[in-house]
């Protein structure tokens, strides 16, 4: 009997491994190939479901540090730090958040965000400047498909030494840097499609947990009301027409009314709201949203006197 390769050499992350499900890749058709890519594609969603459970208490955490004026950073390379800086970049457009609250850094800095930026994610040292001015106020998640990534390393144990909470995420249970985390949250995607392109089913994990952490974690702040978007910057005329749209969903406004309101707020749609729901002068609405720290569904409550659960 031959002896598998994989079994008797060193140890090798999962996403480095050769997929028997594809060893004929380049053999199948076209729509083939499409398949079994959307195939495997499903582990990854698969795999932020087994994580769920202990992505919630990090969603907690990192709400409660953004309230008390923390902030939160992402450390990757290539593809992982890419997702980051995509990730904490849409949070302002999306839900208005303050520039410097979610930040993301990649190995190689921005020039790396469109081309391969040589021996970047090597650098211990280059991790070690970009979490240089952390605090234990902040969260560092250092995302990494091998766990390996020095640049990652270095960021993380720079982060720990300051006392910041820290977090692994990666796609190999056998994770060198999970000594430098307080967490370790482990997508389990296997080999890829193209044995060790991490672009692909651990790219997407990551994508779908940092999107599922952050948008949970806007949510965690106010920066929702129910369902709808309502902390959008209202930046080009599609945008402002969609603020109109969800200011006339949340509070059953006829257009023109809508339009009066926002017109009174300053394009404020979360005072808008406020202001209707609450029955309150468009100034008291911002205030109270201030004082609130910009959650429509607290303002509404700190005007009826009730506690925020008690609003339907």
């Amino acid at each position: 009997m031959t002896a598998d390769p994989q079994q008797s050499s060193p140890y090798l992350p999962p996403t480095e491994r050769r997929n028997p499900r594809s060893t004929e890749l380049d053999e199948l058709s076209t729509v083939e190939v499409l398949r079994l890519l959307n195939q495997e594609d499903r582990a990854a969603v698969d795999a932020v479901s087994e994580v769920l459970e202990e992505l919630a208490p990090l969603v907690e955490r990192a709400a409660d540090r953004l309230r008390e004026g923390g902030t939160v950073h992402y450390f990757g390379a290539g593809t992982s730090g890419r997702l980051g800086v995509l990730d904490a970049s849409e949070l302002r457009p999306t839900f208005n958040l303050e520039p410097g609250r979610v930040v993301g850094h990649i190995a190689g800095g921005q020039r790396a965000l469109v081309e391969a930026v040589e021996n970047a994610e090597d650098s211990e040292q280059e991790g070690r400047e970009a979490a240089a001015d952390l605090g234990p106020a902040d969260i560092a998640i250092g995302v990494a498909a091998s766990g390996s990534t020095p640049f990652v390393g270095g960021a993380l144990q720079a982060a720990g030494r300051a006392g910041v909470h820290t977090v692994l995420i990666s796609n190999n249970p056998k994770a060198p840097l999970a000594q430098h985390a307080a967490e370790h949250l482990i997508l389990d995607t296997g080999p890829e499609v193209v044995t060790g392109s991490t672009r692909m089913k651990a790219g997407t994990s990551q994508k779908l947990v940092l999107n599922s952490f952050s948008t949970a974690l806007m949510i965690a702040i106010g920066r929702t009301w129910q369902n709808l978007m309502v902390s959008v910057v209202a930046t080009n005329a599609k945008l402002r027409e969609r603020t109109v749209r969800i200011l006339r969903e949340a509070v059953e406004l006829e257009d023109p009314a809508a339009r009066e309101l926002l017109e009174q707020t300053g394009g404020d749609l979360k005072a808008a709201i406020v202001s209707s729901l609450g029955e309150v002068s468009p100034a008291r609405a911002a205030e109270l949203l201030e004082a609130q720290d910009g959650s429509v569904r607290d303002a509404i409550a700190a005007v009826h006197g009730a506690s925020r659960g008690d609003l339907a």
